[in-house]
């Protein structure tokens, strides 16, 4: 009986429409290796520099309820060489799974050159982080340049035969005008969205709580701007969508599938409900489809637009 989970992305084939978002367990062969048991249809590693980086001191995390997170970690993360041995390591033990490596950078070069790093160790396609919005002059500063977003675009795709997803920003006035440049570039899927730019403040000490005062706020809060830019997007553009922001349940996943996305990540949900997070929504996605007579999840992609 086929399987009625398995979408496909820009050339990779997944089991199900569920992947683990960058940032999120992402940095070691062992709980990316975990996240692939647990039911993810693919993994994306943390983002990963061409140098080492340390990040920013504590507290970078600061929870908004029970559900809701603001964080800026800085990017941490062990550069490009040392995590090439990860990505080596993770491809020779089962279960397999599309291994999609996050990257960040200052330049076009440096995108360049830590994509050829994990594209040779394996990774099996790269996701431009331009989104990251508490960096200084990388993440979103990139994201909301569309003449930064074709540079470097246009030069990882001519620096590797892997897919290339593009991570997009909403702290954008129009983010259908990053999709298209993007795609224009050469970009083969489109990731939507990263964390939206806010902070939060103590009443007590009268101090912003996080060191760096401004992070990236994720979780359920987001995820109806997060719908509205797949929507928006899956109008403009003709490559797949990955949904991310807020997905906690099957119908959350169900929504950002209406919506246009083809596959879905999952990120901040981790954190209070665990790994088995993946089996849930890939179970409630199936019964969805059972009830609706639907013999694939490729049917209901972008629905609501026919609707």
């Amino acid at each position: 009986m086929p399987n009625p989970l398995k979408t496909q992305i820009a050339g990779l084939s997944l089991t199900n429409p569920t992947i683990l978002a960058a940032g999120i367990l992402g940095l070691t062969t062992t709980t990316l290796q975990e996240a692939i048991k647990q039911g993810a249809g693919a993994v994306v590693t943390k983002s990963i520099s061409q140098k080492p980086r340390t990040g920013y001191n504590n507290p970078t995390i600061a929870q908004i309820d029970n559900h809701t997170l603001l964080n800026a970690m800085g990017l941490p993360n062990p550069g490009a060489n040392y995590f090439a041995k990860e990505i080596q390591q993770l491809k020779r033990q089962p279960p397999h799974a599309p291994i999609i490596a996050s990257i960040i950078g200052f330049t076009p070069h440096e995108y360049t050159q830590t994509a050829q790093t994990l594209t040779k160790a394996g990774a099996d396609a790269i996701e431009l982080n331009i989104s990251c919005p508490h960096v200084k002059k990388t993440g979103s500063e990139i994201g909301q340049n569309p003449k930064l977003v074709q540079q470097i675009v246009k030069q990882v795709k001519s620096a590797t035969k892997k897919p290339v997803i593009v991570k997009l920003t909403p702290n954008v006035t129009d983010i259908t005008e990053i999709a298209k440049t993007a795609v224009n570039s050469g970009a083969d899927a489109i990731t939507a969205i990263n964390t939206i730019r806010a902070m939060t403040i103590d009443t007590e000490t009268h101090k912003p709580i996080l060191a760096n005062k401004i992070g990236g706020l994720s979780g359920p809060a987001i995820k109806p701007i997060a719908i509205r830019c797949v929507y928006e997007i899956h109008q403009a553009v003709n490559v797949p969508i990955i949904g991310c922001g807020g997905i906690t349940t099957p119908q959350d996943a169900i929504e950002y599938m209406l919506a246009g996305a083809t596959a879905i990540q999952i990120g901040t949900a981790i954190a209070t409900q665990g790994l088995n997070i993946f089996k849930t929504i890939n179970q409630g996605i199936t019964t969805y489809l059972h009830e609706k007579n639907y013999r694939s999840v490729k049917q209901i992609i972008g629905l609501s637009h026919h609707n």
